[in-house]
């Protein structure tokens, strides 16, 4: 058996133990067969704007395309933002065996090896992808952004558009940044190296404006894995750039205007929150080995300040310090914002009261139940569903996210694990991750691989962590065991 063959074969179980389907029924193959080409019209009015210069910013190997964006100045500065979002819904009817498959997993899970889908691949990377030089129908999100970042003047509505120029963070990030050229699916539009250029500055000041109200700066990096073939050659930590931070800000902006549009037409709506910080202790004490004072009470604005000063002053470990405070801050969950309620409970990362998931429809359940939320405002329809249906499924999506996150972590530990497994006894830097009755987990950055953290010869399972140490700290590990079927990388104190 190959290594991919082997990480495949990790990652079907690895679903299907966490309640995730990993094959299509074949229901939703037939419907999906039956559709002869993309629809030209939708239920909802629509707006051509197929002219415009839109183009997509997405991963070198993506074709699910769910966002275009395009940018038109303004007087006095101020510009222009229309985001337009896949219309998936209309090749995606509600309870139809592609729909009832979607509503199991509610996302795309994605591995080393082999990616599954939250919808067929003819639909996602094509009938619904904004593909290259495709007519497509959307729902965009439109708002003007002024010289401070301040987003107004929004609106919604449904739209024809054509991706005019398919580009990729690599690409877009290097030119950016004056690493390297403009991308040549760009220089062959007349006008989009201006456009892009107009984007990012947008992007920026919403970025600036953002962390003035407290949004919170964090760096991660993403876990590449080569292959050579069918072995494995490489995990490989591959930072953010500023192609990747243009769409992030475009969409948070966009997902904000999307939850007040819902809002203000008196529908519920899904809204992505973050909490309070669970261990915001904990965040303190990090903050104070640098002589930094942090309220008792958790505080958006002070963190965010705290972070920003990190960055500055010890760049190079910034990605650590995130993680470990991203990790601190307690995971995100979907709950249900009932029309005339109280004040939205908000994402505290994000500092922002109104926030919903609505701009990848083709890779998030979420987003779809979202777009038929908004295509029933548009259209004059009452919503298709009811409050009590809605919190069912805000807290069945937060479930399944969490279990496709575990299955994305345990085939990227058996990735790790094959790549390592000659490398026993080997010492590492790491720091603390986690900190649980299970044990205390590390994760190594070079090459990128997170492990527990156990005495020699301790059980694995047993109660191995000492008291001295918690989320954050930096420790020295040696690498005592691993177990690539089970995702197990086991270190030692060294």
């Amino acid at each position: 058996m190959t290594q991919r063959d082997h990480l495949r074969q990790i990652a079907f179980a690895a679903m299907r133990s966490r309640g995730l389907e990993p094959e299509f029924p074949r229901a939703a193959i037939a419907e999906v067969d039956a559709v002869q080409r993309p629809p030209e019209r939708a239920e909802e009015p629509t707006r051509d704007l197929r002219p415009l210069l839109w183009c997509s910013i997405d991963n070198d190997d993506s074709r699910d395309l769910d966002q275009l964006s395009v940018a038109e100045p303004l007087d006095g500065g101020s510009v222009r933002i229309l985001v337009a979002i896949a219309d998936v819904d209309v090749l995606v009817p509600m309870t139809s065996a592609v729909d009832r498959h979607a509503a199991i997993n509610t996302t795309s899970v994605y591995t080393p090896a082999v990616i599954f889908p939250m919808l067929p691949e003819r639909l996602s990377t094509d009938l619904t992808s904004l593909a290259d030089r495709q007519d497509r129908l959307s729902i965009v999100v439109e708002f003007v952004v002024s010289r401070e970042g301040d987003a107004t003047d929004a609106s919604v509505y449904g739209a024809r558009v054509r991706n005019q120029a398919k580009l990729t963070y690599h690409g877009v990030g290097a030119w950016l940044e004056e690493q390297g050229p403009l991308p040549s699916a760009a220089a062959s539009v007349a006008g989009m190296d201006r456009q892009l250029k107009i984007q990012d500055g947008v992007a920026q000041a919403l970025a600036r404006r953002r962390h003035e109200q407290g949004a919170l700066q964090f760096e991660s990096d993403d876990v590449v894995h080569a292959f050579d073939g069918d072995r494995l050659t490489d995990v490989r930590a591959e930072r953010p750039n500023r192609a990747k931070s243009l769409i992030e800000n475009l969409m948070v902006a966009a997902n904000g205007v999307t939850a007040r549009f819902l809002e203000s037409r008196g529908l519920p709506s899904i809204r992505r929150v973050v909490r309070s910080p669970e261990r915001w202790d904990r965040i303190r004490d990090l903050a104070a080995q640098w002589d930094a004072a942090l309220p008792q009470q958790p505080d958006a604005s002070a963190l965010s300040a705290f972070l920003v000063q990190r960055k500055g002053a010890d760049p190079d470990r910034f990605t650590d310090l995130s993680r470990t405070v991203i990790k601190l801050l307690g995971r995100g969950e979907y709950v249900v914002e009932r029309p005339g309620g109280s004040e939205p409970q908000g994402h505290f990362a994000l500092a922002v009261k109104a926030y919903t998931h609505s701009t990848a429809p083709n890779r998030r359940y979420p987003d779809l139940l979202t777009q038929r939320l908004v295509k029933a405002a548009l259209g004059g329809r009452p919503s298709p569903y009811a409050v009590d249906e809605l919190d069912r499924l805000a807290q069945h999506c937060t479930t399944q996210e969490d279990a496709a996150n575990k299955v994305e972590r345990q085939v990227r530990k058996s990735a790790a694990a094959m790549l390592v497994e000659s490398r026993i006894g080997e010492r590492f830097d790491a720091f603390v991750t986690g900190v649980t009755k299970s044990g205390t987990f590390v994760r190594v950055m070079d090459p990128p691989m997170e492990g527990m953290l156990v005495r020699g010869g301790a059980i694995r399972g047993a109660e191995s962590r000492g008291s001295e140490i918690d989320v954050g700290d930096h420790v020295h590990v040696r690498l005592a065991s691993v177990d690539v079927d089970r995702g197990y990388i086991d270190f030692e104190r060294a």
